[in-house]
């Protein structure tokens, strides 16, 4: 995995909301946002961080979402990869 993506990833779960779980997407959705995939080298414009989905308690990748609004206000749901929870150091 990409320390980049990962430091990103941490990042966003770091101002956490609480997920609502909806069809098609793991973040409250109301207004059918399509959900957009993170790749790297992506800048995506973060102004406001609406809420993020729960990392689930795995040890391995795993794909969470983030509920963010840009500079011009506008709703965007980004899918990114993380490494679960459920990995222990010992």
């Amino acid at each position: 995995m990409n320390i980049r993506v990962a430091l990103i990833a941490i990042a966003f779960t770091g101002a956490s909301a609480h997920a609502l779980a909806m069809e098609g997407s793991t973040v409250a959705n109301p207004q059918s946002t399509p959900v957009e995939d993170y790749a790297y080298g992506d800048h995506p414009d973060i102004a406001k961080v609406l809420e993020t989905s729960e990392v689930p308690n795995v040890c391995g990748p795993v794909s969470v979402e983030m509920a963010y609004e840009d500079s011009s206000g506008q709703r965007h749901i980004m899918r990114y990869q993380i490494i679960g929870n459920g990995c222990s150091n010992g």
